[in-house]
């Protein structure tokens, strides 16, 4: 008996053409300086271009928050203004490491890692109960610092979204 194919063979890829350059014939030089490295500056072109999965930005963003609560407590005297200000960064990268696709994770990722690494810096006493209250009152007297880092985030992963709008939305037009 033959089995039919329900699905046509996908189309053979062609590889991805060079961004801002213009296609020359073969043999021919291009007519002008191409840009090193791509459309980056070149202050950009020296930063790490990780792309983390939601998941994966999640966890870099708890185990980021987590070591930065360990050094502020080790080295700062448990300071949560050091803690709140080092969280700002942490929570810039996670949106712009994480990969187009899971652009709206990182402004959900950020303040959850901030609750995941406050606890050395808390500064409760006693056992669990003493620990979860010192935990709550850290989180309430410095909302601020938590809003910031997920505005910080939550512009990033706008401004990032926007930009890929726009260069799937260029082509149309000058076509």
């Amino acid at each position: 008996m033959e089995q039919h194919r329900t699905r046509s063979a996908p189309h053979p890829q062609r590889p991805p053409a060079q961004r801002g350059r213009p296609a020359t014939a073969p043999g021919t030089a291009p007519a002008g300086p191409a840009p090193q490295g791509g459309s980056r500056p070149a202050f950009a072109r020296r930063l790490p271009r990780p792309r983390l999965t939601g998941l994966g930005g999640g966890l870099f963003a708890c185990a980021a928050m987590a070591l930065v609560g360990g050094i502020a407590w080790l080295l700062f005297d448990s300071s949560l203004f050091v803690y709140g200000l080092l969280f700002l960064p942490v929570a810039a990268a996670t949106a712009l490491w994480v990969r187009p696709a899971d652009l709206i994770t990182a402004p959900i990722a950020a303040p959850i890692a901030f609750a995941a690494g406050v606890w050395p810096v808390a500064g409760g006493s006693g056992g669990f109960g003493g620990q979860l209250i010192g935990l709550v009152s850290a989180l309430s007297l410095h909302a601020g610092w938590l809003y910031a880092g997920t505005l910080i985030a939550a512009l990033i992963a706008v401004v990032r979204k926007s930009v890929l709008i726009g260069r799937r939305r260029l082509p149309r037009r000058i076509a």
